[in-house]
């Protein structure tokens, strides 16, 4: 059993993450402070430190030298993202953003843990959707790591099979929630990089105003607050992958310069006139039609042409057959796991409703709902309507997690919805950014609500709640 040692000074996101790793079968140490971990255990002993970046005393990058050669997975804010592209150039061997999904943080113990040569190796869970899943049928998949056996999976898998050996640009298409991120790192897992980093960027995420330094680092004195040089996360992928998804938000100015670097194989850092050779394998998505935002001069026709090189379309849930009743057999055995309950199951009726409803949030709306009905289940059966599903009415869960109400004309054009509640959770949503966008950060938002930043983009976009163009909050 993989010995993992914690390091983290808040005690409620420590014994959380204690708790998260036992119940999937990890033997756990944990710490408050560098000090107190080499006070209390030998730390060359454990087969995976994960530490948290600011730490009172010294910081958490000190465990990589303590640690001799011990893969070291760093916990960082938004807010420090720089700062963990600095401590994988000291060695870490990844960084994972906080606050992190619960499945974030297993799938990437679960990938240092099998990457690491001397350390016992767990089995790889499969995943769904970018989450872990266990299943035969999934077992199937291999190296490919994702459930589903339909046709256009099965077209995707050789595909990825393919183009994973190659060095070649990906462009990876397909609705919100289709699992794009985990077809970008079955890539890089099956390609000659796949001992190197691969560093994931969610364009929409990142201020417009901070992308560029973000991307590509900055030099001392290149603007306000810049009072040192930071390396970009183009330059820490350096030898591995990048993958940008929703590349579509990305900034024109920032499209010229990742043009460059595609052209070129070199970066400049913002307010510097020295370019830096880098190689680097780069992997996009997006939900959006390039070809269209090119043509009306939203996106570089240039480096459109630069990216599809390889073009790979994800299917969405509902192209997908009976694969998504598999998929959420694998969500309930998980989340019943997770309550401590092992008679759970979908009636017929849920199972029929789950094949023929139509998914518009894809797998992530599906997790959400059968975590919902789960929670809320008072009996053994599972029903349709506790997963929140009307055949005849339509989308009753988006793909964020907040439930809407159905659409009370029996048409998937009216996109009005009568609320279920005195406020709906809909409602609620739009009431509450509205109120608090002009003094919280996106970050800061996403964690009161619940969700990740890239899922507070995607429900303004749904809404048509757009972010702050003057005065923004620094993040």
């Amino acid at each position: 059993m993989p010995h993992i040692l914690i390091v983290e000074d808040e005690t409620i996101i420590r014994s959380a993450l204690r708790r998260l790793l036992e119940r999937n079968q990890y033997q756990v140490s944990e710490a408050g402070s560098v000090q107190e971990a080499q006070e209390r255990f030998s730390i060359a002993t454990f087969d995976l430190i994960v530490s948290d970046l600011r730490l009172p005393g010294a910081p958490g990058t000190e465990l990589i030298k303590l640690g001799q050669g011990i893969p070291v997975l760093i916990m960082t804010s938004y807010a420090s993202l720089r700062s963990a592209v600095d401590s994988m150039k000291m060695g870490a061997v990844d960084y994972i953003a906080k606050p992190f999904d619960h499945d974030e943080m297993l799938q990437a113990v679960a990938r240092i843990l099998r990457d690491r040569p001397s350390a016992p190796t767990p089995v790889a869970e499969p995943r769904v959707g970018g989450k872990p899943a266990t299943t035969e049928k999934a077992a199937a998949n291999g190296e490919i790591g994702i459930i589903g056996s339909c046709a256009p999976m099965q077209d995707m898998y050789s595909k990825i099979r393919k183009v994973a050996p190659t060095d070649s640009n990906v462009l990876i298409q397909g609705e919100s929630g289709t699992g794009k991120e985990l077809v970008a790192r079955a890539l890089h897992n099956l390609s000659r990089r796949a001992k190197a980093p691969m560093i994931s960027v969610n364009c929409a995420a990142i201020p417009e105003t901070l992308i560029e330094s973000e991307l590509f680092g900055h030099e001392k004195g290149a603007f306000t607050g810049a009072s040192a040089g930071r390396a970009g996360l183009v330059e820490a992928a350096d030898g591995g992958t990048l993958f940008l998804d929703e590349i579509g938000e990305l900034p024109l100015e920032a499209q010229a310069r990742l043009l460059r670097v595609l052209q070129e194989g070199e970066i400049r850092r913002v307010g510097s006139v020295q370019s830096q050779k880098v190689d680097v394998r780069l992997i996009a998505a997006t939900h959006r039609d390039l070809k269209n935002l090119a043509k009306i001069g939203q996106f570089r026709e240039d480096l459109y042409y630069r990216l599809h090189v390889i073009a790979l379309k994800l299917p969405a849930l509902r192209e997908r057959g009976s694969d998504v009743n598999e998929i959420a057999s694998v969500f309930l055995a998980r989340q019943s796991a997770r309550i401590g309950r092992d008679d759970l199951r979908f009636s017929h009726e849920a199972e029929q409703a789950i094949r023929h409803y139509s998914w518009p949030g894809n797998v992530r709306e599906l997790e959400n709902a059968v975590e919902r009905a789960v929670i809320l289940s008072e009996s053994p059966e599972i029903s349709a309507e506790l997963l929140g599903i009307d055949i005849e009415l339509g989308d009753l869960e988006d793909d964020d997690g907040f439930a809407t109400a159905p659409n009370t004309t029996g048409t998937g054009g009216n996109t009005s919805h009568e609320p279920t509640e005195d406020l709906s959770l809909e409602d609620y949503f739009q009431h509450f950014v509205l109120e608090h966008q002009d003094h919280m950060t996106e970050t800061e938002l996403a964690r009161k609500l619940g969700v990740s930043r890239k899922c507070l983009w995607e429900r303004r976009q749904r809404l048509g709640i757009p972010r702050r163009k003057s005065g923004a909050i620094s993040e």
